[in-house]
C-alpha cells in the first residue's frame, strides 16, 4: 500500500507555530524541575561537625562541602549566612567499620579448599535539623544513615578515599531528596 498526497504545503510560519503551541502545551502539563521548593531563594548550609567516637579528620570538611555543593549546583538556592529561607545543619554522629560476614566472597584453592575472604562494613550516620522559614510546617530533625560492605584487605587511607565517598553520597542523595523532591 503507497498512499502519495499532492499538492499539500505547510508554510514555514505555520510549523513553527504548531511547534511552539506543542511545547506550550508540554510545557503546562509538566514541570521539569520537580522541586517542591517554589518560594525559597536562600540557603544556609552549616558545617556538620563530627562528634562520631572513631574520629575520621576529613569527613566534617568532607561531608559539609559535598552537601553545600549539592544543594548550590542542583537548585536554584543562592547561599547566604544571614536570614535564609531555608537552613540546614546537623552533626555527624556515627562513623563506624565493623567486621561482617555479610555476602561474603569465597575462592577455591589449588587443593580444592574453600576460602572465605573477609570483609568490613563502613557506617556513617548523621543527623539533620532542616529549618524552612518560608513553610515551617515542612521543617524536620532526622537521622540518616547508610553503609558499604568492602573487602578488609583495603587500606585506611583507600577507605577513606573510596567508600566514605559513595556512604557520603548515598546520604546526601537522602537529605536532598527529603528536601527538595516533589514526589
Amino acid at each position: 500500500m503507497n498512499f502519495k498526497i499532492e499538492n499539500i504545503t505547510i508554510k514555514k510560519s505555520g510549523l513553527i507555530g504548531l511547534l511552539f503551541l506543542c511545547l506550550g502545551m508540554l510545557n503546562s502539563c509538566y514541570s521539569f524541575t520537580g522541586s517542591s521548593l517554589k518560594d525559597e531563594k536562600t540557603v544556609q548550609i552549616n558545617e556538620f561537625p563530627n562528634n562520631a567516637a572513631l574520629v575520621n579528620p576529613t569527613l566534617s570538611q568532607q561531608f559539609s562541602t559535598d552537601i553545600q555543593n549539592r544543594f548550590l549546583q542542583r537548585t536554584t538556592l543562592k547561599g547566604t549566612k544571614e536570614n535564609p529561607d531555608i537552613l540546614i545543619e546537623g552533626e555527624i554522629t556515627d562513623y563506624s567499620i565493623t567486621p561482617t560476614t555479610i555476602s561474603s566472597n569465597t575462592q577455591t584453592t589449588t587443593t580444592g579448599g574453600v576460602v572465605q575472604e573477609s570483609q568490613n562494613k563502613l557506617t556513617i550516620t548523621v543527623k539533620v535539623h532542616y529549618e524552612n522559614k518560608v513553610h515551617p510546617d515542612i521543617s524536620f530533625d532526622r537521622t540518616y544513615s547508610d553503609e558499604a560492605v568492602f573487602n578488609s584487605s583495603l587500606s585506611q587511607s583507600d577507605i577513606e578515599a573510596s567508600q566514605v565517598k559513595i556512604v557520603n553520597e548515598r546520604i546526601i542523595n537522602k537529605i536532598f531528596n527529603d528536601i527538595v523532591a516533589n514526589w
